[in-house]
């Protein structure tokens, strides 16, 4: 077999009842050690500046400009174009107050303006706070607060959630710069606040008239405080420097360059997924270091589909959810065609994929194939996409496989975290071998597994399995005003991911499980089921509850044992009879507690990934007789979803069927 990652220390076994360590795996491009560091790139500041020196022509950002109320063709800025206006309304940012290593919050959807602030951080060696409020009610408040942010960009849409009395911490903003312009009322609500508002081109009218050079910064200095979800309601800051985003961009440079095809400046990309997060924002980070375009949806996800005609990009990133429509969509035109047309185009499916099978590059296993049947598939992401990646969550290999037969693409799986600057692990174009995986160490990473007893995962076993644990020049330096945190997420150098994983023979990595009980939906977001239990155990018809979300899956499902004196008194009102067991079959039963389920969680202020879709009902209580709960109580969660695995399974399927219909 293959070999994709290289073995660079064996694993040993756990010493004093100290849990196993796996064998340390490096990328086989750095079987001798760790690549040395570019010299000219040690910041985020120079994958920009020295793109605009290689590149000033370029196109560089592109969005779709409203005319007349309906949305126009792309626009675009070059290098230069981009690069005046950093160093303008850095100049005004200076002459306002910011000092190097202030935190500067930057609110909105993905926009050229957004990239602009970016990049006026890193000019001047301030450090830039994505704000974003899919977190959670008054994570924007929290997170102005924890991370001492003095100066805000901000989307116009925005600036009403930024200005709301809810949003106490705006009061320690001593400066807003809207991204457009401000309506009279906004102002005076600002001024009223204690901040100063600008308009951009106020704003960059009072930088040409008062310039400043910029005041780069050094590689260890923090380049951005990035806030993603915690395990107890607040969001958790991660610090990363400038050292991190320059490694991993050197580190994807010579990761490509092994590969006949290569990134050129000709190369565009989508820019959908949110900037706050670190996809996107690593992605657009390694396009800047190329001199190739980033262009922006216009806002609308809905209507993706129109950016992606106009636009036609040759690279394309996103989450499983976002596969999963493609693949939808797919298969819905499949069922409307003609049964010999379908049963044509799963033959078509079936050569093709027997030919990548046997090593196969995508393009060559089957031209007809795509003439025929899956350049349509192409035609929907554009026409001339050549390589796609998916990370946030971990993809089917029935759905990887699916889209690297039909996309006519290299397609990819990727895995990281924030802590990581995106990237711990990448998969290879046109190696079948590795679908269902998401690949092996990237480059100036180190993966290991370490032993989990209590779940019996144990990384020197067969298949080894154990929790993810990386090393290396990308990984965070800690988090912001939390040294506890710091300290649990750091043993022996590494970083814990929390995520389960099994090392392949080939040495390819798959995530399999997460340590603790939280996990990621399909989207990406993480979710902390004790948490929503404890919130939906205070309805009166529940009694007991097990919320229960798959990886592959956009929606929260639970087991729910009804409380049995509530539930006889809405049999009785409702005009219905018979044992709690009979009344568990009732469809009617099923909707009312789903509809409390979806009452508390308006109440409680839940994100709508954390309400739950569907429930299986049972009339016995979790027991230690079943082996689903511990002596002491405490939901055995392995045990719980062998026992209703089969429930779970039909009623994903159910809510699939529903939400097609």
């Amino acid at each position: 077999m293959k070999e994709f990652a290289v073995q660079v220390e064996s694993g040993r076994e756990g010493r004093d009842g100290e849990p196993s360590l796996g064998p340390i795996y490096r990328n086989l491009l750095e079987k001798d050690g760790f690549l040395p560091q570019h010299p000219d790139i040690n910041t985020s500041w120079d994958i920009f500046r020295t793109s605009v020196e290689k590149y000033p022509g370029n196109r560089m950002l592109g969005w779709r400009e409203i005319i007349d109320g309906k949305v126009g063709p792309y626009a675009w800025k070059t290098y230069k174009e981009v690069y005046d206006e950093v160093l303008n309304i850095g100049s005004a940012l200076r002459a306002s107050g910011a000092e190097p290593g202030a935190r500067i919050g930057v609110y909105g959807s993905n926009c050229p303006q957004w990239i602009v602030a970016m990049e006026v951080c890193n000019a001047h060696s301030l450090i830039c706070v994505p704000l974003y409020d899919t977190l959670g009610s008054g994570a924007v408040d929290y997170i102005i607060e924890h991370a001492e942010v003095d100066y805000v960009f901000v989307q116009d849409k925005k600036v009403k959630q930024l200005l709301n009395s809810e949003c106490k911490s705006a009061k320690r903003l001593k400066l807003i710069v809207c991204f457009t312009s401000f309506t009279k009322e906004q102002k005076d609500d600002a001024v009223n606040i204690g901040m100063t508002p600008y308009s951009w081109n106020e704003f960059l009218q009072m930088g040409k008239e008062n310039p400043v050079e910029p005041c780069p910064p050094q590689s260890f200095n923090i380049c951005t405080i990035m806030y993603t979800s915690g395990t107890s309601g607040d969001p958790k800051g991660v610090v990363l420097t400038h050292e991190n985003t320059a490694m991993y961009v050197q580190g994807v440079d010579l990761f490509l360059a092994q590969f006949e095809d290569k990134m050129t400046v000709d190369d565009v990309y989508l820019s959908f997924l949110p900037l706050a997060h670190i996809l996107d924002r690593m992605i657009e980070e390694y396009f800047f270091h190329s001199g190739a375009s980033v262009g922006y949806f216009h806002g609308d996800l809905d209507a993706l589909v129109e950016d992606l005609m106009e636009l036609k990009p040759t690279f394309f990133a996103g989450v499983p959810r976002v596969f999963e429509r493609v693949h939808e969509g797919v298969v819905k035109a499949l069922r409307e065609l003609r049964p010999l047309r379908r049963k044509i185009f799963y033959l078509l499916y079936k050569y093709k994929l027997g030919w990548m099978n046997t090593g196969y590059k995508h393009k060559f296993a089957s031209p007809l194939s795509d003439l025929l049947a899956f350049r349509k598939v192409k035609a929907k992401l554009g026409g001339r996409v050549r390589l796609i990646v998916s990370g946030g969550a971990p993809l089917s290999f029935e759905l990887e496989e699916f889209l690297r037969v039909t996309s006519c693409a290299f397609f990819v799986q990727g895995y990281g975290l924030t802590e990581t600057c995106g990237l711990s692990t990448i998969g290879f174009p046109d190696e079948m071998s590795l679908a269902g995986t998401v690949g092996v160490p990237s480059v100036f990473s180190e993966v290991r597994l370490k032993e989990v007893p209590e779940m019996g995962y144990n990384p020197l076993g067969n298949p080894p399995c154990g929790e993810v644990c990386v090393r290396g020049r990308t990984v965070f330096s800690g988090y912001h005003k939390n040294p506890e945190l710091t300290k649990e997420a750091f043993r022996d150098g590494w970083f814990h991911t929390g995520d389960i994983g099994e090392i392949l023979p080939n040495g390819a990595l798959k995530i399999i499980d997460r340590k603790k009980n939280i996990f990621k939906l399909s989207q990406g977001e993480y979710v902390a089921v004790e948490y929503l239990e404890k919130v939906y155990s205070f309805i009166p018809i529940v009694d007991d509850i097990w919320v229960y979300g798959d990886s592959f899956k956009s929606m929260l499902v639970a087991v729910v044992v009804p409380n049995v004196a509530n539930t006889k008194t809405w049999a009785s009102s409702n005009g219905h009879t018979g044992s709690v067991s009979e009344l568990c079959s009732l469809e009617a039963l099923r909707n009312h507690i789903l509809l409390e389920l979806k009452h508390t969680a308006e109440q409680k202020k839940l994100r709508g990934f954390e309400h739950i879709k569907g429930v299986v009902l049972d009339p016995l209580s979790f027991d230690v007789e079943r082996d689903l709960v511990t002596p002491t109580m405490k939901k055995k969660r392995n045990q719980l979803l062998k026992h209703y695995q089969v429930l779970i399974n039909e009623l994903y399927e159910s809510l699939t069927r529903g939400r097609a219909h």
